[in-house]
């Protein structure tokens, strides 16, 4: 089954950006490794929620608009036109069948419940706290490297 990853990618995009005044869809595409069509499509829909800005002219690119605190993932998941969070659904929408009724009201009860308790996680994590979390992994990872070169 393939998975949309639309919301890690541009959670991703959205870190390097941080790191960078200002980042050319070239060199997001290739931190994503993916195509400068498919990052400038993607930045425009986060320009339009006002995400992100785009800088023109030389020396130019993306660059986010907003403190990194105050955008949430959820944020970013409705910027992107809130993308289904499951795979999974119902065979048919509305069904003859009173044993496919019974389990359709149990499966779309249970999605509303797991999709309501996904966004509001969403919420409380801001791109601050991925960057947060980077940070640390960066740190640790020349501190290995550190003791590594040196036997310490």
């Amino acid at each position: 089954m393939k998975r949309d990853c639309r919301l890690s990618i541009t959670l991703h995009a959205l870190l390097h950006m941080a790191e960078r005044q200002i980042i050319t869809s070239d060199e997001l595409a290739a931190c994503l490794s993916t195509n400068p069509v498919v990052v400038r499509r993607t930045m425009a829909g986060l320009r339009e929620a006002g995400l992100v800005r785009s800088e023109k002219g030389h020396g130019g690119g993306w660059s986010l608009a907003r403190d990194l605190a105050t955008v949430s993932l959820a944020d970013v998941h409705e910027a992107l036109g809130e993308p289904a969070f499951f795979a999974i659904g119902n065979r048919t929408e509305s069904p003859g069948c009173l044993v496919e009724q019974a389990v359709n009201a149990a499966m779309d009860g249970a999605l509303r419940d797991a999709e309501a308790l996904l966004l509001e996680r969403l919420r409380g994590i801001s791109l601050a706290d991925l960057s947060e979390d980077f940070q640390r992994r960066m740190a640790l990872r020349h501190q290995n490297m550190k003791e590594s070169n040196y036997g310490g």
